[in-house]
C-alpha cells in the first residue's frame, strides 16, 4: 500500500524539481507505471481492498453454515451458539481449516442478515415521578485500614437525573430493602416504575421474553411503594442506560482521588454530601437553564409519598442449639435460655437481627458481618446460673460482661465468701423482676452501709418495695355503725364450751 507520505515524494519530485518518471522510478525504487499511475490520478491515498476473500476449505461447509446460522437468529440470545462452537462443530464434520475463515464468515452473515452488532440507540424521555434506575456496583476501597470489597446501590431518577448512592458490606436481599428505604427517603418518595436488572434479590426465575417470576419479598416491597417493577433483558444494559453511566462516573469522579473512609456511615455521609453538591453546580442535559438540583426540586412535589418505611427482613427458619444458639448468616446470636434446641425464626435487617417465634420477639442483636462468630446476650443465660452458679466464672457469655458500676462492686465485695457465685447469682436473677436500675441503687445501699450479701440486697429491695399506708376509707353514712360493738372476752368462754360439748 502506498502511503500519503510517497506520493507526496513523487508528485513534489516530478512537479517541483522537474524529474522525469524514469528517474523517480529509480531514486525512490518504484515501477514506471505505478509513478505513473500517480501522477495521472488526482488521489492523495490509495488503499487496496479485498472483494473476496478465498475460503477453500470453507466453501464446502457454507450451506450447513448458513443453516445452523439461520437457526440460531430465531433462538433468544443466551441460546445462541458463537462463532468458536459453530467452527468445533464444524470440525467433527471433517472440517481441517482455521477459525479464522469460520469468524469472518459469520461475522459477514450476521451483518449482512442484519444480526450483527449494533450501535445505534433511541434517546429516551421520561415524565417527572415517572421511572427511576436501580443497580449494583462493587467498589475496592479502604474502610477503617483494611482493603474491602464494598457493594454499593445506585439510584438514579430518570426525569431529573439525581443521584443517590449508599454502601453495604453484603448485596443481600435485606440490604436491597433498607437501600429502598434510604433512597426514598432521600428523594421524598417513590416513582411509578423502577427499572431493575435481572438480580437474584428481585428476580426468582427468568422466563422467555419479558415474563419473570419475581421473589415474593421483592414483590412484597413493590407493592408498599405502589412501584411497577421493569425488568430487563438479560445482557442488555443499555435498557438502564443512565445508572450504568452512573457506576462509571462515581468510580471515576466521586471516588478518584480518595478511597479510604472511617466506616461505611462515613461513606454514606461522603457519598451524601458529594452528591448533593454536584446536582447544585451541574447543568440538567434537557434543561440547560435549570441546575440537576433545581429540577429534583421541582420532580420531589409529584413523587408518590409512601405511608412510611417498607419492613425490609429476610425471613430464615432456624434450630436453637444447646448452648441457646441460632445461625444466620455466617455468625450466631443468642436466645433465652428456654427457647434451647427449639425452632425460632430469624428475621435479618441491613444492621440488626431479630429472632421471633408466634409473633413475639424473643431477642434482638445488632447485626455483625464478619464470619463464625457468636454474639451473646449475657442475660439470656443468667436463668442457668440458678442450676449452674460455677458458669459465671468461666462462661463465655459473661466474659468482659459489663454490668452498672455498683453491681460490679458488690461482685467484687462477695469475692471474699466461699459462696460469693451463688450469692451474685441470687442478686442478678431478681433483675428481671426489679428492674436493672432498682437493683443497682440497692447494691450502692448495701455498700454504702457495709453489708454486702445477698440477703442484705434483697432486704433493701423488698423494703423499697413495700406499699404506703392505705388512706382512710371514705364511708357512706348509710354504712357507718350506730352502735360500737363492746368487749367481751366471755364470749370466747362460751365458744370453748361448745367446742367441749362436741366433743
Amino acid at each position: 500500500m502506498l502511503t500519503v507520505e510517497t506520493i507526496r515524494k513523487v508528485k513534489l519530485a516530478h512537479y517541483r524539481h522537474e524529474k522525469s518518471i524514469r528517474q523517480i522510478s529509480k531514486d525512490m525504487r518504484l515501477s514506471r507505471n505505478t509513478v505513473r499511475k500517480l501522477l495521472r490520478s488526482d488521489e492523495h491515498i490509495f488503499d487496496y481492498k479485498r472483494i473476496l476473500q478465498p475460503m477453500p476449505k470453507l466453501g464446502l461447509y457454507g450451506a450447513w453454515l448458513d443453516e445452523q446460522l439461520e437457526y440460531d437468529s430465531q433462538q433468544p440470545r443466551k441460546h445462541r451458539r458463537t462463532a468458536k462452537v459453530l467452527f468445533e462443530l464444524l470440525q467433527g464434520r471433517g472440517y481441517d481449516g482455521g477459525y479464522d475463515a469460520v469468524r469472518r464468515y459469520v461475522s459477514r452473515w450476521r451483518i449482512k442478515h442484519g444480526k450483527g452488532p449494533s450501535r445505534a440507540f433511541v434517546p429516551l424521555a421520561f415524565a417527572p415521578g415517572e421511572a427511576y434506575q436501580f443497580d449494583w456496583s462493587h467498589e475496592q476501597l479502604e474502610i477503617g485500614g483494611m482493603p474491602m470489597i464494598v457493594k454499593l446501590a445506585h439510584f438514579r431518577l430518570c426525569h431529573s437525573r439525581m443521584v443517590f448512592c449508599v454502601a453495604y458490606s453484603r448485596e443481600k436481599q435485606e440490604m436491597l430493602f433498607d437501600a429502598h428505604d434510604r433512597g426514598f427517603s432521600f428523594f421524598g418518595g417513590s416513582c411509578a416504575r423502577g427499572i431493575y436488572d435481572n438480580m437474584k434479590t428481585a428476580v426468582s426465575k427468568v422466563l422467555r421474553g419479558k415474563r419473570r417470576e419475581l421473589n415474593p419479598r421483592f414483590e412484597q416491597m413493590c407493592i408498599h411503594y405502589l412501584i411497577e417493577p421493569v425488568l430487563c433483558t438479560p445482557g442488555a444494559g443499555w435498557e438502564k442506560g443512565q445508572v450504568e453511566n452512573q457506576v462509571h462516573f462515581v468510580r471515576t469522579r466521586f471516588l478518584a482521588g480518595r478511597r479510604s473512609f472511617a466506616s461505611l456511615d462515613d461513606l454514606n455521609e461522603w457519598f451524601l454530601e458529594r452528591s448533593i453538591g454536584w446536582a447544585k453546580v451541574q447543568k440538567h442535559p434537557e434543561c440547560s437553564e435549570k441546575t440537576i438540583w433545581e429540577v429534583f426540586q421541582e420532580e420531589r412535589e409529584v413523587l408518590y409519598k409512601p405511608s412510611g418505611p417498607f419492613d425490609g427482613y429476610r425471613l430464615v427458619t432456624g434450630n436453637v442449639s444447646s448452648t441457646c444458639l441460632v445461625r444466620f448468616d455466617r455468625n450466631r446470636y443468642s436466645v433465652p435460655c428456654e427457647w434451647a434446641e427449639k425452632t425460632v425464626q430469624v428475621k435479618g435487617y441491613a444492621d440488626r437481627v431479630v429472632i421471633v417465634q408466634d409473633g413475639h420477639v424473643l431477642a434482638e442483636h445488632v447485626r455483625r458481618f464478619c464470619r463464625d462468630k457468636p454474639v451473646y446476650e449475657p442475660w439470656h443465660y443468667v436463668p442457668l446460673l440458678e442450676r449452674k452458679p460455677g458458669a459465671l466464672r468461666n462462661g463465655a457469655p459473661f466474659q468482659n460482661w459489663k454490668l452498672p458500676p455498683s453491681i460490679e462492686q458488690i461482685r467484687l465485695a462477695l469475692q471474699r465468701f466461699e459462696d460469693w457465685d451463688r450469692q451474685f447469682v441470687g442478686i442478678l436473677t431478681v433483675v428481671p423482676h426489679h428492674g436493672l436500675q432498682a437493683v443497682s441503687e440497692a447494691c450502692g445501699k448495701a455498700l454504702s452501709q457495709g453489708t454486702v450479701s445477698k440477703d442484705a440486697v434483697l432486704n433493701i429491695l423488698s423494703r423499697s418495695l413495700d406499699q404506703e399506708p392505705v388512706k382512710d376509707v371514705q364511708v357512706s353514712d348509710h354504712l357507718k355503725i350506730t352502735c360500737e360493738p363492746s368487749s367481751n372476752c366471755g364470749r370466747y368462754d362460751q365458744l370453748l364450751g361448745v367446742v367441749d360439748a362436741a366433743q
